[in-house]
């Protein structure tokens, strides 16, 4: 007890009662520091789409987000069900003085019901002593009473309630949340997809790039070595060191690419605790991924939109809410039956509670004026309509889209062939050029036009090549085609 009061007085004081400043050791509390990305461990395996698409599947924050969400969907579910829990209920009653010393104690079980909108009870009663002849519904035999009973509605509250009504509520709410989680995975995968191919892509155009400066590079040897011998005159150095310095860059440029793309894509590499990953420039594969495979028919998976689905839902919800708005309008009807049966040797209450005792009665009740129940259904047949209009353009605006996309699909692929024949062209030149400039036929300005158009085709050719493998991930998040996102 003394320390007690000693501690109490030590909170009380102003120097306990004053802000209190941390040690410069202790971190102020917070939300925890995000997780900086480090390096991936080493391996000469190239890195490929479906590791990157496994990985952001399972361990996106976004992804964890939505399944938290999910689950606090299911937990307010199991919150909506204790409207149907089993109840025990206990009281007793005892007079301490009076002319009377009546006693009575009484334990009780409900159980309410998923249907007809009612409940069933049980219990057990025993008294003793005497009660006034205006309590003489107290009274029991020795050994007490059991009874049990139910109640059942009849009209309004038989087909839906406020308790079925939330219940049903709650698992919607758990559906929209896996739409929304569906729909969250989904933006996630074509994110992963599209930052893969760009890292891919700005790697195989820095190797362009430093090709074309290991050309220039190793043409300058051959250039000094020829002045020297006074084959060719001094400037044609320059003019060469200008163009290894015009490819170097382009080279720093692509390297500087290729180092922001590494870190968009370590958003979606991830290592089993979730932090990010740092890829190496030697998991660099060789070519790009491929298109992600088209739908035989897009159309026809517009349904499994999860935006479409969240519409759907909550058109389900009002429809709900528009049966139970109508419930309000019907007149509460209620019927409960009850049995009860008393046992042992006669109480002071005489013999009238011996036997059976079995009890039939009604309740009902009417509102003379509805128009809260009736304001309230007009409202939900507004929203109703509302959700369909909504519907109807958001399936108008998907189709419209995915057929956009697959003209896009179809159309990048075209280009996709088209650059990579003229990247072949561009290429097929610009070694003729340097072969005839190894002759003496042509001239060092025609050499390096060629080679930096082959180098431009390349650059062009992979541009294209992105842009249908973006067209095919595009087209495979709009018709929701899990599988071609791995999901």
């Amino acid at each position: 007890m003394r320390n007690s009061i000693v501690v109490l007085l030590l909170l009380a004081s102003p120097a306990m009662a004053a802000p209190l400043t941390p040690p410069a050791t202790v971190a102020p509390m917070g939300p925890p520091a995000a997780a900086a990305p480090r390096k991936a461990p080493a391996t000469t395996a190239p890195l490929t789409l479906p590791e990157v698409l496994a990985s952001s599947r399972f361990h996106a924050p976004q992804v964890l987000e939505a399944l938290a969400r999910v689950r606090g969907a299911e937990g307010k579910l199991l919150s909506a069900q204790a409207a149907f829990d089993t109840v025990f209920s206990a009281q007793g009653d005892t007079r301490l003085s009076g002319y009377y010393d009546g006693r009575d104690i009484e334990a009780k079980v409900t159980q309410p019901l998923g249907t007809l909108g009612g409940q069933a009870y049980a219990g057990y009663r025993v008294s003793g002593g005497e009660f006034p002849i205006y309590e003489d519904q107290r009274y029991t035999n020795r050994l007490g009473e059991l009874k049990a009973g139910a109640i059942f509605s009849l009209l309004r509250d038989r087909m839906i309630d406020d308790r079925r009504f939330a219940l049903t509520l709650a698992e919607g709410d758990i559906a929209l949340a896996d739409a929304d989680r569906l729909m969250v995975a989904i933006g996630v995968q074509t994110r992963a997809i599209q930052a893969y191919n760009a890292w891919v892509a700005a790697g195989l155009r820095l190797r362009v790039y430093r090709d074309l400066l290991a050309l220039a590079e190793g043409r300058q040897k051959g250039f000094r070595r020829q002045v020297e011998e006074g084959a060719r005159p001094t400037i044609l150095l320059t003019e060469n060191e200008q163009n290894i310095l015009r490819r170097q860059t382009l080279v720093v440029q692509s390297e500087q690419a290729l180092a922001q793309a590494r870190q968009t894509l370590s958003l979606y590499v991830r290592d089993a605790d979730g932090r990010p990953l740092l890829v190496g420039d030697d998991r660099l594969p060789a070519t790009l991924a491929p298109p992600l495979p088209r739908a035989p028919d897009p159309r026809a998976l517009v349904a499994a939109r999860p935006d479409l689905r969240t519409i759907d839902i909550r058109m389900r919800q009002a429809g709900q809410r528009l049966a139970l708005d109508r419930n309000a309008l019907l007149p509460k009807l209620d019927l409960k039956v009850e049995a009860s049966q008393d046992f042992g040797e006669i109480g002071f209450g005489g013999p009238s509670r011996s036997g059976t005792d079995t009890r039939v009665g009604f309740t009902f009740s009417v509102p003379l004026q509805q128009r809260a129940a009736r304001g309230r259904i007009a409202q939900t047949n507004a929203e109703i309509d509302a959700f369909r209009q909504r519907r109807r353009f958001a399936e108008e605006q998907i189709v419209a889209e995915i057929d956009s996309l697959g003209i896009a699909a179809t159309q990048t692929a075209r280009l996709t062939v088209l650059a990579a024949e003229e990247a072949q062209r561009a290429d097929a030149m610009a070694v003729a050029e340097r072969r005839r400039f190894g002759l003496g036929a042509s001239d060092f300005f025609l050499v390096n036009v060629r080679e930096e158009a082959a180098a431009d085709a390349q650059v062009r050719r992979l541009d294209a090549a992105v842009r249908q493998v973006t067209a095919h991930a595009d087209l495979a998040a709009a018709t929701a085609d899990l599988d071609a996102l791995a999901l």
